[in-house]
């Protein structure tokens, strides 16, 4: 029945995301091709042997998708509903799915057409628990989700996923509110960042009142601003102007300084950067911050060139573990294009 992978991704960007999947995939020796459209927001593994695609997605880590918001096994084929009762049909296929499943997840693609189901799919979704319920196939203790993804809404695939193995997120998509005081929608970017790749564990035990942070490329100061909120000392360096509010607060100091060449004085807890240069160049900066011992974890993005952006993903992260790993530097290095992010990625190490 699972012959095929659903992976949601930015509109844009469904070369990277195929890219990456299928080296993925031949690492796993799982034989398979590609199916998409630009622009669709969404790219198809199908698998052209036997295997089942409920496997590869239990053995491939979700995490290490950079480009991937969210995916599920599925079949090929397109389910067409009738106009009125479209329950019947999706729970005949659901019941022959043979599992118990946590949760149930409505998907569409995250294009201008896709969000019209969004109506559609906050309604429908109400009535398709209390169905599924019924027939006993919700469990708190199941490991699989199951998923609708609706092209329109007489259309459907039907498909499954490891909830320990794929995004938490409706879609892959945070639904964060703009805080009033921030100088920037950038903030967003590192809100996001910081509940992607940091558990609620790990926020507390590595972002705490009193810790030390340098924001390269600070300007305006919404990067800045995230910091100050949970309490952390921030030097910004950049030569544009700080937003007024958060410089009365006490707790930054605004130093209008080249990014490239500033040096602190001690090492500093975290390092984040967010500025508008070449993604190798600022890969090698990072790279080095971390080999002077100028500091202890860090958050960047990346500006990805409009051709070949997965071949500078791989350049870039390489450059970044191998030049720690030479330094004997333990760490974790991670990449995720994030939902408020644009034409880049965002990049977390974390020394262990």
């Amino acid at each position: 029945m699972f012959d095929q992978i659903i992976l949601l991704c930015r509109p844009g960007f469904e070369k990277e995301c195929a890219g990456e999947i299928m080296e993925l995939a031949n690492q796993k020796l799982f034989p398979a091709y590609i199916q998409t459209n630009e622009q669709s927001g969404f790219v198809s593994l199908v698998s052209s042997s036997n295997l089942k695609t409920d496997e590869l997605i239990t053995v491939v880590d979700f995490h290490t998708l950079t480009f991937t918001r969210q995916w599920f096994a599925t079949s090929k084929s397109v389910l067409t509903l009738p106009e009125t009762d479209r329950l019947p049909d999706i729970l005949h296929i659901t019941k022959n799915i043979g599992k118990l499943f946590y949760d149930v997840e409505m998907d569409y693609p995250d294009t201008n057409e896709g969000k019209s189901l969004s109506k559609f799919c906050k309604q429908f979704r109400p009535h398709l628990i209390t169905a599924l319920k019924k027939q006993q196939l919700l469990s708190a203790h199941a490991r699989w989700r199951l998923h609708l993804f609706f092209t329109d809404s007489l259309h459907v695939n039907i498909g499954i996923t490891p909830v320990e193995n794929s995004a938490v997120e409706v879609m892959g998509i945070p639904r964060l509110k703009m805080p009033r005081n921030a100088p920037s929608r950038s903030t967003l970017k590192l809100e996001e960042a910081i509940h992607w790749f940091l558990s609620i564990e790990q926020q507390t035990r590595w972002i705490k009142n009193g810790m030390t942070v340098v924001d390269l490329g600070a300007a305006p100061g919404g990067w800045t601003w995230q910091f100050v909120h949970r309490g952390c000392l921030v030097i910004a360096i950049d030569n544009g102007p700080m937003q007024k509010a958060l410089m009365q607060t006490g707790m930054v100091e605004h130093l209008q300084t080249d990014a490239f060449t500033y040096v602190p004085k001690k090492k500093v807890d975290w390092l984040v950067c967010d500025m508008a240069e070449r993604p190798l160049h600022v890969s090698r900066l990072i790279a080095r911050w971390f080999t002077d011992g100028q500091c202890n974890n860090a958050i960047f993005n990346l500006k990805l060139p409009m051709k070949k952006r997965l071949a500078s993903v791989h350049e870039c992260i390489t450059l970044l573990r191998r030049q720690l790993s030479e330094a004997n530097i333990k760490c974790t290095v991670m990449a995720k294009q994030l939902y408020h992010d644009r034409e880049e990625i965002t990049v977390c190490i974390l020394c262990l």
